[in-house]
């Protein structure tokens, strides 16, 4: 092919250097066929090195280019950046990673790690022979953002975008926004207000003037690519107008159904037409369909009687309503696990006053069903011993989950705190494995909970049953070696994080990738921790993984940034390698479009009307070589790894 290639091999200080021996590496480069420079170099990915590059490219005419060192996924982009200083074309660059592939996973083998070295760059040279200029298309913006979900992570990336001059549709599931945050009462460690901190800020969200704001409502079909997304947006029926509903909530009082308060947790009651709590964005009422007499039996109908406006509307239904967005950002929080379905051991749900963390978050806010004052779920008593167990369900591969939900250790401190301050008297027992603080001011915080006078014992809670009226707990103090028996009055559980009931059908209908837990997964873990695979979807707080409030606020800002960075261009570069159709070879079968997992697909006619075959939406398309394994005829090929460049690996792999 008369290619001049060039083999920059690099030692990435020891990582690489420290098992492969570099130099051998970069000597048998130099008898691969069309290579006429080898380099080796210290640390290429430096200014020096990629300075060193430039100028070797230019003065030794080089048309291609090799670089063996670490992951592409993370300087892929560098030395692509850095041949086209150069003057190449930035996709006739090959990348080799000797990191990751060889001297990482074969430390104890630097003879076997370095014959692997030379094999892999021998491959890619065999491929970058083969390579042919791509070129980068610009496809236009549409300069509006999607928040899919309303807590403190959705309002955060809500109002930083909106702040930046971009219209900002807002969709939440629950009749308000706020979240979880709206539930707590305090948080850690400066132990101030959660509702002073989120409610202002959900105000916020319902009077600026560029965000739309729809609750109650679900994502039912995303559409489109990055910067053109077409959503669909289910508005569930809410059988109250709230256009003419001025909030005055005399249909709450009058309204004979009383059923438990799903923001209450359970220890409270509400209505069947109801606003979830008196700070709700928006502060308009919902009739619930499942408990509502007039709905379930024609009956009833008193809400719609006495209301002085006429907003109750019992013929209401769900809308479909069609929103256009540059991007999406995804803010779909989290839900604590059903321990009741893993500890049978701690009665199952079968005892009232063994609750949840989030459950004693509003037994002592003053909002709450006691106003403030903790007392007993089953009967109203003060409790004179209070059981704390954390680790319910995390950190446990046996029962529960294997991760560590972080948020935990703090918030059990803050309850212990918060008992020791309104109950002084009241013996405080803390049960736990470990305690992981690694915030600003959460270790003294934790410490503060010790000096406030709660006992923390290491080791797990084996057994709680009731005797009387008392809950005995059972489990071991694992620093002195013995059995530990306490007669609580009550216990709270810290319980595990996990996402939302949705969030895998939600990431599936987005078109982005979840772990096993059904957390959504960034595309990568530090370099690109707010994105995911599928451009202009972002993600923002406790959707990705669990974490406290702070991180959660710093997230959903990063993603604002990102959708912001995003929205400051009239246009967008999109990747060229991505799939292509031969429309001579295509059969119009249809198997590339069930296969492929971003919807980049779709079957066109061809000019002369006589068949269809398939068309690639470059915007949607992101390279991952599904079809053109799938495809029979051999239409589809996927550009930078054409057929013909794979085969040539192939084969010079079996050189040995």
């Amino acid at each position: 092919m008369g290619r001049r290639i060039g083999v920059f091999v690099c030692w990435c200080g020891s990582n690489i250097g420290g098992v492969v021996d570099v130099s051998r590496v970069a000597e048998a480069a130099k008898k691969f066929p069309g290579v006429v420079f080898t380099q080796e170099y210290k640390y290429t990915c430096s200014e020096p090195g990629q300075e060193m590059m430039v100028q070797a490219i230019k003065e030794h005419q080089l048309d291609r280019v090799v670089v063996a060192s670490c992951s592409p996924r993370m300087h892929e982009l560098t030395f692509r950046k850095t041949v086209a200083r150069a003057g190449l074309n930035p996709y006739l660059m090959e990348m080799v990673n000797l990191r990751e592939h060889c001297s990482w996973v074969h430390p104890d083998d630097p003879e076997g790690a370095t014959e692997k070295a030379i094999a892999l760059v021998r491959k890619a040279v065999a491929k970058a022979a083969r390579l042919e200029p791509l070129y980068e298309s610009r496809i236009g913006i549409t300069k509006r953002a999607l928040i899919i979900g309303g807590g403190i992570a959705g309002i955060q990336a809500a109002l930083d975008i909106a702040d930046h001059g971009y219209d900002v549709v807002m969709v939440e599931k629950e009749a308000t926004i706020g979240g979880k945050m709206a539930i707590l009462d305090k948080t850690f460690p400066t132990l101030d207000c959660s509702a002073c901190i989120c409610t202002p800020k959900m105000v916020d969200v319902a009077q600026h003037p560029r965000i739309t704001l729809y609750t109650l409502a679900e994502v039912e079909q995303v559409s489109g690519y990055i910067g053109n997304f077409e959503v669909t947006i289910r508005l569930k029926a809410r059988y109250v107008d709230i256009k003419k509903c001025t909030g005055c909530g005399l249909c709450e009082t009058k309204c004979p159904v009383k059923v438990p308060s799903e923001f209450e947790q359970g220890l409270g009651m509400r209505s069947a037409i109801y606003k979830p709590f008196p700070q709700a964005v928006p502060n308009k009422p919902v009739i619930d369909a499942d408990n509502c007499r007039k709905l379930r039996e024609g009956k009833c109908g008193l809400c719609a009687k006495i209301c002085p406006t006429g907003a109750v509307n019992y013929e209401d239904e769900d809308v479909f309503i069609t929103e256009k967005v540059g991007a999406i950002v995804m803010a779909t929080g989290f839900e604590l696990i059903d321990w009741t379905q893993y500890y049978g051991e701690y009665g199952g749900g079968k005892y009232p006053d063994v609750i949840t963390g989030l459950q004693f978050e509003r037994l002592v806010n003053a909002s709450g069903p006691t106003g403030g004052k903790i007392k007993r779920p089953s009967d109203g008593k003060v409790p004179e011993t209070v059981v704390f167990i954390k680790c319910v369900s995390s950190r446990d591969d046996k029962k529960g989950k294997a991760y560590c939900s972080r948020v935990c250790c703090m918030y059990t401190a803050k309850h212990a705190i918060q008992v020791k301050e309104k109950l002084p008297d009241t013996e405080v027992y803390v049960f736990y494995m470990d305690a992981r603080n690694p915030g600003k001011g959460y270790d003294e915080f934790f410490e503060r909970a010790k000096k406030a006078g709660a006992k923390y014992i290491r080791g797990r809670v084996s057994k709680i049953y009731r005797e009387g009226d008392k809950y005995i707990v059972k489990g071991e103090d694992t620093l002195i070696g013995r059995n530990i028996v306490v007669e609580a009055d009550m216990v709270v559980l810290a319980t595990a994080m996990v996402p939302v009931s949705n969030a895998a059908d939600l990431a599936q209908r987005v078109g982005f990738s979840y772990d096993k837990e059904g957390f959504f997964t960034e595309a990568h873990p530090k370099l690109r921790p707010v994105e995911t695979n599928t451009a202009g979807v972002f993600l923002a707080g406790c959707c990705q993984g669990p974490k406290d409030i702070p991180d959660t606020v710093a997230q959903a800002s990063a993603a604002a940034s990102k959708v912001t960075a995003l929205f400051s261009r009239d246009e967008m570069e999109t990747t060229p390698m991505i799939a292509s159709v031969n429309p001579d070879l295509c059969s119009g079968c249809g198997l590339c479009l069930s296969i492929c997992p971003y919807k980049a697909l779709s079957l066109q006619e061809t000019p002369d009307g006589k068949r269809f075959v398939a068309s690639v939406n470059a915007g949607l398309c992101q390279g991952c070589g599904a079809c053109t394994a799938e495809c029979r005829p051999g239409a589809l090929n996927l550009k930078g790894f054409t057929n013909e460049q794979v085969i040539a690996e192939v084969r010079a792999a079996c050189l040995f």
